[in-house]
């Protein structure tokens, strides 16, 4: 019989899924059955055709590479942990962000009535932290610029912690593109403090010290030095290069933030007020990628309270000196009035307290996928 191009031949053949294919039935091999595979609904199937795609050079890199940008989160990882160890992608840690996943996002703004008045296309990128049983931390690339850290004398309500203000250079690192949710801190603690209860609402009643150690069980578990962000890196984050009070812009309202709607900002009317913590991501995310950013849980942060920025350092790093002992925290609440979620505003409490109205997200200061 004469062969036929588009017929596969026996040594080609691999074995298929007994549920769906006959155990004697040849299967499409080659790097064009790689493809086909590569387009299956099933999970499964995808994901096994991005280890075969190893056997075939380049043209199968390539297909590993575009599964970065698959809709599936676990096909995202099957494809991050096969290029990770392979000794051609080595990426140097001052731009990791070659071969890393990306995610797209409409990045809002709005004027002082809490209006909409402009929306944009963006995408960030992210690496995917494997946390086991099926939870997965997402670490969003923050790159590295100098920002005008504290409020200017102009923006309503300010407070006089948050002067003056000052140049600071941040470099880059990776931030969590969401705060730590209650799934996650179980996984490595074994118990959920919240007081509102949800495996993606973001866990609450944590002590900064609680914070710190489970930093340091997820850095033994990584490999990578996890901590929490410095009060700097945190305001650059939630900034993403803007000077308004809120990075949504003049103000902010209970469709971009969870926060008390009873009491507005700027020329907002007033609105929703929720009285309890959201699922992370339910709202839209900064120019970086990051979500949460104002409102829902406050967010401690690795620096000391100094009561202003006199002598502060200007190089992103935390600031561990000080009069005050008591740990600084960022970001607002679900309970907080509008003006407590801006980006410049600042609290503190004692390391050792918690509260329905505490949490944190973490970062990483780098990360190479060939470590």
């Amino acid at each position: 019989m004469p062969d036929t191009e588009n017929r596969p031949r026996e040594y080609d053949s691999v074995l298929g899924s007994q549920n769906s294919t006959p155990i004697d039935a040849a299967v499409l091999g080659g790097i064009l059955g790689v493809k086909s595979r590569l387009a299956s609904t099933i999970l499964k199937v995808r994901i096994a055709a991005l280890s075969e795609a190893l056997n075939y050079g380049e043209a199968g890199l390539d297909l590993i590479v575009s599964a970065l940008q698959d809709e599936s989160m676990q096909v995202k990882l099957a494809a991050y942990s096969l290029l990770k160890d392979r000794d051609d992608l080595k990426v140097k840690p001052q731009f990791p962000q070659d071969y890393l996943p990306t995610f797209d996002f409409d990045v809002i703004t709005v004027d002082a009535y809490g209006k909409e008045n402009s929306r944009s296309k963006s995408f960030a990128r992210f690496f995917p932290e494997d946390l086991g049983n099926g939870i997965v931390l997402e670490m969003v690339y923050i790159p590295g610029g100098t920002f005008m850290m504290g409020s200017p004398a102009k923006e309503n309500i300010r407070r006089d912690s948050e002067s003056p203000q000052h140049l600071v250079t941040v470099p880059a690192f990776f931030a969590g593109k969401y705060p730590i949710t209650q799934a996650q801190w179980q996984a490595f603690m074994g118990n959920n403090p919240s007081g509102f209860k949800g495996e993606k609402r973001p866990v609450e009643n944590v002590w900064w010290h609680k914070a710190v150690k489970f930093c340091g069980k997820l850095s033994q578990k990584t490999g990578k030095k996890y901590r929490l962000l410095s009060e700097a890196e945190w305001e650059y984050a939630c900034r993403a290069r803007t000077t308004t009070p809120f990075h949504f812009g003049e103000t902010i309202t209970p469709e971009l933030a969870n926060y008390n709607g009873n009491y507005p900002y700027a020329n907002a009317p007033t609105g929703l007020y929720r009285q309890q913590t959201t699922d992370v991501g339910s709202f839209p995310p900064n120019a970086f990628g990051l979500c949460d950013m104002h409102g829902n849980v406050w967010e401690w942060c690795s620096d000391r309270w100094n009561s202003n920025y006199q002598g502060a350092p200007t190089d992103g790093s935390s600031w561990e000196t000080g009069p005050d002992d008591w740990p600084v925290q960022r970001g607002g609440s679900w309970s907080n009035n509008a003006v407590g979620c801006r980006s410049a505003n600042r609290s503190r409490n004692s390391a050792h307290d918690w509260w329905g109205l505490w949490g944190f997200r973490v970062a990483v200061a780098s990360v190479s996928l060939s470590s």
